[in-house]
């Protein structure tokens, strides 16, 4: 497989015009991107080449009816230098089951581990040296048929991008509890990285930074009772007495890799961690009794982003961060990446140049 995907280097690297010591999440593309096209039943033609635009059609199928899925994953250097990855093959696996909920083709796990391989390799000088900082990998798939219609396209482009990037949230968050706009529903495409997903919640999101908060706390959307996620995170609440209690990702919440992997850590800790559904009213009353300890985020972007406060209704809960679980959880996963504590979970998969 790693003998098909044909490489044409950039002549010259931009790579001096960029300020590594000041990048704005997402503004910055490195040289190359990896692209294959799905025709006749399958994969074919993959190449990696310089970033470029794309010459599309109007009437493209995805611009019209949605059918776009992407993912979103990082590499980062060892303290030896060395390019990794952290858990690369449960993103593989989660755009194909984003794939199938949206009608699309699935890729083979050996053709996406190679392109991100062979393309981060090619592109390793671009990954900060900085702490907090990484290579941010975008996988994308869109339809690529030129007709109107509703109906699933029988062409498709899937793409690979890499970008540097500096910390997704340097600070801590703050949240509004939304009673009114939902993200997703039972039976829907909650559980999807599709891009309409991210879409719909643009405009409550832009409702609640204009009162001054960062993000959506989503509620379900049968009885606006039930936490669902964060607009760019899982989300965790921490109580008093070791335990820690997350929504159950039960087909409207995304299944975060991030997420897994910090539940997977806590219990290696012996801390309780309980999926289930989880009331805002129970949330409100933890915080009222004082056995909400701690509120934070998880997600590739962030890894972990600590939650400062979060408004229900007319009313704000302040959080005073005093505990340090979620701080914690995140230098455990830094200090994987780079090569500082033994990999336990076999999670850290270096790169090289075959």
């Amino acid at each position: 497989m790693s003998s098909k995907i044909q490489i044409s280097k950039i002549e010259k690297s931009r790579i001096s015009e960029v300020d590594f010591d000041n990048l704005i999440f997402g503004r910055e593309f490195s040289d190359h991107m990896f692209e294959v096209d799905y025709e006749n039943g399958e994969w074919v033609n993959a190449r990696i080449r310089p970033l470029a635009n794309l010459s599309i059609h109007p009437g493209n199928l995805a611009w019209h009816y949605g059918q776009s899925i992407f993912e979103g994953m990082k590499a980062s250097l060892s303290k030896d230098g060395i390019p990794t990855l952290f858990r690369p093959e449960k993103h593989v696996e989660r755009i194909n089951e984003s794939a199938t909920r949206m009608c699309m083709p699935t890729i083979s796990e050996e053709l996406f581990l190679d392109a991100i391989n062979k393309l981060v390799y090619l592109d390793k000088d671009w990954i900060p040296k900085e702490k907090g900082s990484a290579l941010y990998i975008r996988p994308l798939m869109i339809a690529m048929d030129e007709a109107i219609g509703v109906r699933p396209s029988e062409r498709y482009k899937f793409l690979i991008m890499t970008l540097p990037v500096g910390p997704y949230y340097p600070k801590p968050v703050s949240l509004k509890a939304d009673t009114k706009y939902i993200r997703a529903g039972q039976g829907g495409v909650g559980e999807a990285k599709t891009a309409g997903n991210y879409a719909a919640s643009l405009y409550p999101a832009k409702l609640a930074k204009e009162e001054g908060y960062d993000q959506i706390m989503w509620l379900d959307a049968l009885e606006f009772k039930y936490i669902q996620e964060v607009g760019t995170m899982n989300i965790f609440f921490v109580l008093k007495n070791n335990i820690v209690l997350t929504p159950i990702t039960n087909g409207t919440i995304l299944k975060g890799i991030t997420r897994d992997s910090m539940i997977k850590v806590m219990k290696s800790k012996n801390i309780d961690v309980v999926e289930r559904l989880i009331s805002i009213d129970e949330i409100v009353e933890a915080h009222n009794n004082g056995e909400l300890l701690e509120v934070f985020g998880t997600g590739t972007a962030a890894v972990v982003a600590a939650v400062s406060k979060f408004k229900y209704k007319d009313k704000v809960y302040n959080l005073d961060n005093k505990a340090s679980l979620g701080a914690e959880l995140k230098n455990y996963i830094d200090e994987l990446r780079f090569g500082t504590i033994k990999d336990d979970f076999n999670w850290i998969k270096p790169i090289s140049a075959t």
